[in-house]
């Protein structure tokens, strides 16, 4: 229930490290201390999102990329993709989210759930987008150690794409992945109690395909992601 908690606090002020979550869970009425929300964010893999001095490494021995698209131009599909992990929250217990999303049509290309942090579901749906759309010619995320990782990165220069990172903290540099996850949660993951693995892909798999095929996008003049990263004309009402 409290990592359910961080987690929708952290979809609204991402810029909220432990003290200040801590502070805001004791506000609603739960007696908890920041060494608890701490160790809970440090196994959802949430941190305060801000500018800071990189401190630590991604990874031990893992090359970090810089980033690439500041002041780019991107306008077309398979230009740039970019992706994520996130948290998910099941009716006992917890498990992540990884995602593929083309930048310009924001379409989820591939996706994959894992009851751990490791680089394998990562790598898998990276190669399914891959083997079905083509490479792009820029690759971004942040800099996890899932994707600083040798073997995840080696998948992406076996194929020509340049690799970008986010920088340090700046969750504003992978944009159109955080709306994605407030998306998905607000209007699936919050929505359900998943009672296991098997019931989580069933419904994921019907919101992305509904999200892909369906939902009409603001930011794309109300096209769908599909409608644009297909160049199909919009889909006339009835």
């Amino acid at each position: 229930m409290l990592m359910r908690l961080i987690d929708e606090e952290h979809l609204r002020t991402p810029v909220y490290g432990s003290r200040r979550m801590t502070t805001h869970l004791n506000r609603l009425g739960h007696t908890v201390n920041r060494k608890r929300i701490r160790r809970l964010m440090r196994q959802m893999g949430l941190h305060a999102v801000y500018p800071k001095p990189r401190t630590s490494q991604s990874g031990v021995g893992h090359r970090v990329y810089p980033y690439l698209l500041r002041d780019r131009v991107i306008d077309r599909p398979n230009q740039v993709w970019a992706t994520d992990v996130t948290y998910i929250p099941m009716a006992r217990g917890f498990m992540y989210l990884v995602a593929i999303m083309d930048w310009h049509s924001r379409r989820v290309l591939a996706w994959r759930v894992s009851n751990t942090l490791d680089t394998d579901f990562c790598i898998d749906a990276l190669e399914e987008a891959l083997e079905r759309y083509g490479p792009p010619s820029i690759f971004n995320s942040d800099q996890g150690c899932q994707f600083t990782s040798q073997a995840f990165t080696e998948v992406l220069k076996a194929h020509g794409v340049r690799i970008s990172m986010d920088g340090k903290g700046c969750y504003r540099d992978n944009i159109f992945v955080e709306r994605l996850w407030r998306s998905v949660k607000y209007e699936c993951v919050y929505l359900k109690a998943f009672e296991d693995g098997a019931h989580l892909r069933r419904e994921l798999r019907k919101y992305f395909t509904w999200y892909n095929r369906q939902r009409p996008h603001q930011g794309l003049d109300d096209a769908t992601p599909d409608e644009v990263y297909f160049d199909q004309p919009l889909t006339q009402a009835a």
